[in-house]
């Protein structure tokens, strides 16, 4: 299983990212897919998931309404569009997929918003 993040860099205040996660190693459609975050010093919280085929969707409270998270099977991806970003926004992001064999983690990438 490999899961590889990009879209990650250094905004301001209001601004947006899209990230994105490419997977492969494992029959991705039948999976559900999250981002998760860490920020320094903090634990690693769930950000956002989304089911097999799009149906199932959830979001932590704090990003509800800026972040969408979205998935193409046929391209095996998994995205996370962020809107408005704030400087609590700040972590680095991974790419997280629970299979039937083990939990899978993307090596991450630092999103920092800072005027």
């Amino acid at each position: 299983v490999q899961l590889v993040e990009s879209g990650g860099g250094l905004v301001q205040p209001g601004e947006s990212l899209r990230l994105s996660c490419a997977a492969s190693g494992f029959s991705f459609s039948s999976y559900l897919m999250s981002w998760f975050r860490q920020a320094p010093g903090k634990e690693r919280e769930l950000v956002a998931a989304i089911g097999r085929t799009g149906s199932f969707i959830t979001y932590a409270d704090s990003v509800k309404g800026r972040f969408t998270i979205s998935r193409d099977n046929a391209k095996t991806a998994v995205y996370l569009q962020m809107n408005n970003l704030k400087p609590e926004d700040t972590a680095v992001y991974y790419c997280n997929v629970q299979t039937r064999a083990d939990n899978y983690w993307g090596q991450g990438t630092q999103v920092t918003v800072s005027s």
